[in-house]
Formats: C-alpha cells, sequence, structure tokens
C-alpha cells in the first residue's frame, strides 16, 4: 500500500509535569525531551509504521531545528521531502500531566506546503491514501490525486479555497481549533468524523446519517496524550486506504490513538500491527 501525508512539522521539547502551572506558578519537570513532531509528522510516523512507509511531503525552516527534523523523521522511516522556508522552524512546548493529558504552546506560524513548489506531487496520483494538515489550496489539490484524502479542519482555509471534494474530514467535538459546521466546505466532505476523546465519537454522511463509534481500551497504562488525535487520523487515513469499510477503519484509528497514550511522547506507544 502507498500513502503519504501533505502537511507541517514542529520542532517540540515536552516536559513532564505533576500539573500545569497556574498563572504567576514555577512548576518543576520530572522529564523533559525534544523531537520533530506536529500534526503532520506524528502522522507520517504512524503511518509508515502500519504501511512499512510513507511519503510526507511538508515546508521545513531552513535553519539548524528544520535539517534536524528532517533527519530524524527520516530515522523514524519517514520519507521526508521538503520546500525549505527562509524563515525559522515552527516550535511547540509541551506540558504532560500526571493525567497523562497534553497541554500545548506553538511558537510561529503553521509552515505547510505549496502546490507550486518542487516536490514529487506526481506520486501522489499512485497513492492509495492521503492525509492533509497544512498547505495552500494547490497542494489541497494536488493531495486529491490520491485514492482517498482525509483532511484536519485545522487546514480550513486551505481546504476551502480548494473547492475538491475530501473523503473523510476529521473534526473535533470538544476542541475549539478542530470545529467544522455545513457549509464550511463546498464541496461538503463526504465523512465527517467528530472525536470525543474517551468519549468516542461519531460519523456523519453527507447525507446526515450518523455512526457512532466507541474509544478502544488502552493497551497499558496512559502516559501522554501527546499526538492520540494525530495518530488516530493516521489509522483513519490507512483504513480508508486499505479499502475497509468507514466502520473499521474507524476501529483502526482507536486502535491507532489508544496505542498512542501508552507511550513517553508521540511514537514510543504507536501502533505496528494493522490487523
Amino acid at each position: 500500500m502507498r500513502v503519504a501525508v501533505v502537511g507541517h512539522v514542529e520542532w517540540v521539547e515536552l516536559a513532564v509535569v505533576d500539573r500545569v502551572p497556574q498563572a504567576g506558578e514555577i512548576v518543576h519537570a520530572s522529564d523533559s525531551w525534544q523531537e520533530p513532531a506536529g500534526g503532520g509528522a506524528v502522522a507520517a510516523v504512524q503511518l509508515a509504521r502500519l504501511a512499512g512507509e510513507c511519503l510526507f511531503i511538508t515546508a521545513l525552516g531552513d535553519d539548524e531545528l528544520g535539517r534536524r527534523a528532517k533527519r530524524e523523521l527520516e530515522r523514524l522511516g519517514v520519507r521526508v521531502e521538503a520546500a525549505w522556508r527562509h524563515e525559522p522552524q515552527r516550535r511547540a512546548f509541551v506540558h504532560v500531566d500526571s493525567r497523562a493529558e497534553r497541554t500545548i504552546t506553538v511558537l510561529g506560524d503553521r509552515m505547510g506546503p505549496h502546490g507550486a513548489d518542487d516536490l514529487p506531487w506526481a506520486e501522489l496520483e499512485d497513492a492509495d491514501g492521503a492525509y492533509f494538515t497544512a498547505g495552500d489550496p494547490a497542494a489541497v489539490r494536488r493531495a486529491r490525486a490520491a485514492g482517498k484524502l482525509v483532511a484536519t479542519p485545522r487546514a480550513m482555509a486551505a481546504l476551502a479555497g480548494a473547492h475538491v471534494a475530501v473523503d473523510l474530514l476529521v473534526a473535533s467535538a470538544k476542541d475549539a481549533g478542530e470545529p467544522y459546521a455545513p457549509g464550511d466546505l463546498d464541496p461538503p466532505p463526504r465523512l465527517v468524523a467528530r472525536t470525543g476523546g474517551a468519549a468516542g465519537g461519531s460519523l456523519e454522511t453527507v447525507d446526515g446519517e450518523v455512526l457512532r463509534w466507541e474509544a478502544a481500551p488502552l493497551p497499558g497504562p496512559a502516559v501522554d496524550a501527546y499526538g492520540a488525535g494525530d495518530c488516530f487520523a493516521a489509522g483513519l487515513t490507512y483504513g480508508l486506504a486499505d479499502g475497509r469499510s468507514p466502520a473499521d477503519a474507524l476501529a483502526l484509528g482507536a486502535r491507532c490513538g489508544a496505542a498512542c497514550v501508552t507511550g513517553r511522547g508521540p511514537y514510543e506507544g504507536q501502533l505496528r500491527d494493522p490487523d
């Protein structure tokens, strides 16, 4: 199977704390580390582990962190094809508290590829599925060449400007940064998934039919929720690309999200067996 991600990278510093500090307070981290992450990168690594390989079309800052992000994502098994921007690599800081919840502060604008960038866009024509997290409308139209196209509403401006049908939009039932309402996209997505974390979620067809799914049980103790939603979207993309029914693709996505929560950072616990 051939899968791809068109999207963004954040260089992330994570710190494990007992609780997120209140205004004016100081807390001490029991552990900290840095790695390339963000929705596009996390999904690309998860897809590589499910499919054996993943093409990641992205944009990176032409600086030390951007170059390091490319090297480390390649070490994680992703084929990275990047447009280099003359601006600092986007960064983020993540608190992971004693309940395994993550709280994120982002530094810099989301950096995505443009359809006019000199990148291997033609390869998407042979892809069974692609996940879109960032880019311009032309990049969305390029990504639409894949057999199945899944996207996040965090890229709503690009999706709305592209005027192409997305097979599935992964929105959130509770995250204000990932909303979707009828009329936001023309044409509308064929399917809209609204995730609710441990509460599961719902899948709505373009005709208004609604299917609910349950969250998968965690395969181990909860450690770190950072990246769980991105792994869910990656598993869902893989399932649709594999020709599975929406219900079966959702079940795989739920397993991917649950597995992610049991590892330190977004990669340690990722699911490797799609069956």
